[in-house]
């Protein structure tokens, strides 16, 4: 027979909703692709409204 014994412990009851958790910071390479995304993208629209049809590399 064991000296002792292990109790089992159930979970803790949940009792309101999950609360949301807020959106983490962006990280610095998300934001540099962002903005080179928003500058090619501004680019672009100046080019189209000159005229200009060159293609974006």
């Amino acid at each position: 027979m064991p000296a002792f014994t292990f109790e089992k412990i159930s979970p803790p009851v949940r009792r309101a909703p999950a609360a949301t958790t807020p959106k983490k910071p962006r990280g610095l390479i998300s934001q540099m692709i962002e903005r080179f995304a928003e500058r090619r993208a501004r680019q672009a629209l100046r080019a189209s409204a000159r005229g200009d049809e060159k293609p974006i590399k």
